[in-house]
């Protein structure tokens, strides 16, 4: 299983890779996990090249790539490894990201169509879309565009929850009066401009009038594969300065980076969630999934093309403008002034979530590669 450089403390996608590993681990797949790391920065075809020779030393059945342009610093170069790759290994690619990014950037759309119909190139994942012999995807928006771009219908496998609920869940009344106030309001990922912080802290002081014990507790870390160190501790104190120029400083703790215990922990306390992504929520959100399995009743943008899944009132709260303070305030007001409805979203999240599994995840990947073995040898 070929991946990005990042631990799966600062990557999102290696840290799907990583719990997909353990899963297919525990029902009796040997899976050797190969991080396509470059020795220097920038050294992404020396990377991609040492991924390919370790492959080859492995001599696996099967090869999958876990891709995202993001995950390997938006280099093209990854997207070679079916050339390299022992002749013959059947290939597998997952594409978390899709439908915006192109590589080079300066060549047309026009240019890249009868390519990529042809199977010959992609313009986000070079060769990895067409010399795969399954296309996985996590959500149906990505699927629909690998079809109208390539014509073949890629395999849909949602995400799990990120963090997962504990066999026996921690008392909430400890972690409450950790963080103190009467509201525990929760933002949780990782803490990047396009999560939406910044709106979500102007949005604060409206509701502090409402609820003047609102605390809101920004559990997350900054540093990320999208955002290395030097930058994310400058985004760290920009927030904190905003939150201190609103007049809630005091309100808000940034806990940085938590193991998942305490993330669950912390979900299991709180009265309500708001992730406010600049560019909308969807199920492809292991995040969402995770305050959603956890009942926590959750705030959520709304994307461009909405999830008819994520239904206003019954299993989330809709935020209908993104970036926008006073949208955030009213939505989130919902929560604080209507306890039935915190009730009605708690049950309808853990409703929802009850369908995204990480043993369903396995099994449908235990059955896929099932099927691509079995094609290899016909």
């Amino acid at each position: 299983m070929i991946t990005g450089p990042a631990p799966a403390h600062l990557d999102g996608v290696s840290d799907y890779a990583e719990r997909l590993a353990g899963g297919l681990g525990g029902a009796g797949v040997e899976v050797e996990a190969v991080p396509l790391r470059p020795p220097a920065p920038g050294r992404w075809l020396k990377a991609t090249v040492a991924a390919a020779e370790r492959v080859r030393r492995t001599r696996p059945d099967l090869v999958h790539v876990q891709f995202a342009p993001s995950a390997y610093r938006f280099s093209a170069l990854p997207g070679l490894l079916p050339r390299l790759l022992p002749s013959g290994t059947p290939l597998v690619t997952t594409i978390h990201e899709y439908g915006w990014w192109t590589a080079p950037r300066w060549i047309p759309g026009s240019a890249w169509r009868p390519l990529e119909r042809l199977r010959l190139w992609d313009r986000e994942t070079a060769l990895l879309v067409p010399a795969s012999r399954a296309v996985v995807v996590t959500n149906p928006e990505h699927g629909a565009e690998v079809l109208r771009r390539t014509g073949r219908r890629p395999v849909l496998i949602p995400i799990a929850p990120n963090v997962e609920l504990p066999a026996a869940p921690p008392d909430p009344a400890e972690t409450r009066r950790r963080y103190g106030g009467d509201f525990l309001l929760v933002f949780f990922g990782f803490v990047h401009p396009v999560k939406g912080v910044r709106h979500l802290l102007d949005a604060l002081p409206a509701l502090r009038n409402i609820r003047p014990g609102l605390r809101l507790v920004v559990a997350g870390g900054f540093t990320s594969q999208a955002l290395p160190e030097g930058e994310a501790r400058a985004f760290r104190r920009e927030l904190e300065a905003l939150a201190v120029r609103r007049g809630v400083g005091g309100a808000v703790t940034f806990t940085g980076y938590l193991p998942a215990p305490e993330v669950s922990a912390l979900l299991a306390a709180a009265d309500g969630a708001v992730l406010p992504f600049t560019s909308g929520v969807s199920v492809k959100s292991g995040a969402l999934l995770a305050a959603l399995a956890h009942g926590v009743p959750t705030a959520v943008t709304v994307p461009d093309e909405p999830d008819p899944r994520l239904r206003d009132g019954e299993n989330v709260a809709v935020i209908p403008v993104r970036r926008d303070a006073a949208a955030i305030a009213v939505t989130v007001r919902r929560l604080l002034v209507h306890p039935e409805l915190r009730e009605r979203l708690a049950e309808g999240g853990r409703a929802f979530a009850a369908g995204h599994t990480w043993p369903a995840v396995v099994r449908a990947h235990l059955d896929l590669y099932e099927r691509v073995l079995a094609d290899a040898v016909r």
